[in-house]
């Protein structure tokens, strides 16, 4: 269920907007953030879906309507499960039904996903080393990308390729402290299972 312009859907948006402007464009985690943050190009989507079934479901209407808006109007759109896949594994195992969907809908090519969740780890990271905060938002977050525009924004930055690197030495020198003095949080409680119907999904867009 996507929820509306709501209470819910504001402190989520709010949260994951200071996430945004902290962590990814602050910290310079991803060299192609900013424009689309400066322009209003990006879109929060927020899920109040009590189950996996249900978050996969406002994926499908959340890819549809990326492909059916202007990139200049939306470029871009932040999914955020709001009262499911609190778990990391669960929502790890989640990402290979999210794939399926992109390949089922004939979209596996024009648009792509990356990952984001609280609990976030590498494979070869223990859980508690800070360079997975480079994939670590207040909420499970699917990020949903034009191909095309990835495509240029590469061909665009010479050394995308050690900008991986570039984030770990990045969050390594920043250390547990100074990643918490970026007051990064999730204002809102978990919503216990069963309860998504309390808020009704759709969006807000800034």
């Amino acid at each position: 269920m996507l929820a509306p312009d709501d209470a819910l859907a504001r402190v989520v948006a709010a949260d994951m907007a200071h996430w945004l402007e902290t962590a990814v464009v602050g910290l310079n985690l991803c060299p192609f953030a900013k424009a689309v943050q400066v322009r209003g190009q990006i879109r929060f989507a927020v899920s109040t879906a009590a189950d996996p079934d249900g978050f996969l479901q406002d994926l499908r209407l959340e890819l549809n309507g990326l492909m059916a808006a202007a990139p200049p109007v939306r470029e871009t759109t932040l999914l955020m499960a709001a009262a499911c896949l609190d778990d990391f594994w669960q929502f790890n195992a989640f990402l290979q039904r999210a794939q399926k969907l992109l390949r089922d809908t004939g979209l596996e090519g024009t648009l792509q996903l990356a990952s984001f969740h609280p609990d976030y780890q590498f494979a070869d990271a223990p859980a508690n080393a800070i360079t997975n905060y480079t994939n670590r938002a207040p909420y499970p977050t699917l990020h949903l990308l034009r191909e095309a525009s990835v495509d240029r924004a590469v061909a665009a930055f010479p050394e995308a390729a050690v900008i991986f690197e570039c984030n770990m030495t990045t969050l390594e020198r920043l250390g547990a402290d100074g990643w918490s003095a970026l007051g990064i949080k999730r204002s809102t409680p978990r919503l216990a299972p069963g309860h998504g119907d309390l808020a009704v999904p759709n969006g807000t867009d800034p």
